[in-house]
């Protein structure tokens, strides 16, 4: 089995010291080749220098670096990161996508995996379990998570989610590889829409039938050595048109998908949605 560790990065030169030698203390821990895929979202430091200067002391470990020649935001950062581990992983792998800012222990995979194990297909962090919370975050920010909680919870209420924001999380391969293979490259639609790509990934995986869990996790604000990168006007736009789109409110994309699905899992013709419903999709995509 490989653990990939997906670490989407902007600006973090100060972060990867802290970070990435936590990665390593992985090795040993976990029944698994560790194997860290950083995608470098067009970093301006020395994010990636600093990288590849942490793989050359540790050859016990495979660092590989995705680039994008500009900054084009975490969407397109979490698309290519996830479509570079479907492409070089394998059935039995595990994907845990972690911030990259030092906020996030790596102390918390091994619980991640062990929850894999029990059947769950996806396993979050979650602030709101017993044990869990944060240290640093202003009150500004603790409204607006509360808020945006909410929100989520009402549009998409998801067996086994609590925390819908956090972004640490892990994954079985086969259910990526699944997401991957259905959705293609509408999998991430909210490219530039802020932080949304974090609800979406976890509303798409809810319409596959994946099963959720949460382990308890304190969020460590306060480690955070770069500037934060969260948008909350475009986050919260995409937060909606995800609840016009695929909320069971609204649903306007939710039919053609399903029996996309359906039909992925039958071996049968994949079904293409009705015209109206393209039209529909097509629209609050634009929008």
């Amino acid at each position: 089995m490989t653990l990939f560790v997906l670490l989407p990065a902007y600006n973090e030169e100060d972060s990867i010291p802290a970070l990435l030698p936590r990665v390593a203390e992985l090795v040993g821990r976990v029944e698994a080749a560790v194997r860290i895929v950083l995608v470098d979202d067009g970093s301006r430091d020395k994010t990636v220098a600093r990288t590849r200067t942490f793989a050359a002391a540790h050859p016990e470990l495979r660092v590989d670096v995705v680039s994008h020649a500009i900054n084009r935001g975490l969407g397109e950062t979490m698309r290519d990161g996830v479509e570079y581990c479907v492409a070089n992983g394998a059935p039995d792998d595990v994907i845990v996508r972690m911030d990259c800012d030092d906020s996030q222990d790596p102390s918390y995979i091994p619980a991640l995996i062990d929850k894999l194990h029990e059947g769950f297909d996806v396993v979050l962090t979650s602030r709101y379990q017993l044990g869990g919370g944060d240290t640093g975050l202003t009150g500004y920010r603790k409204w607006l998570s509360w808020g945006a909680g909410l929100f989520m919870k009402a549009c998409f209420p998801i067996r086994g989610v609590r925390d819908y924001s956090s972004g640490y999380r892990a994954y079985r391969w086969e259910i990526l590889r699944d997401a991957v293979q259905i959705y293609g490259n509408r999998f991430i639609e909210q490219k530039m829409l802020g932080f949304s790509c974090t609800l979406e990934k976890v509303v798409k995986l809810n319409m596959l039938g994946a099963r959720f869990a949460e382990v308890a996790h304190v969020l460590h604000y306060d480690r955070k050595k770069s500037v934060s990168k969260m948008a909350s006007r475009p986050t919260m736009m995409g937060y909606i048109l995800l609840a016009i789109k695929y909320s069971s409110i609204f649903g306007l994309c939710r039919r053609g998908w399903r029996e996309r699905i359906a039909a992925h899992r039958n071996k049968t013709t994949v079904i293409i949605p009705s015209h109206s419903e393209s039209v529909a999709c097509a629209a609050s995509s634009a929008a």
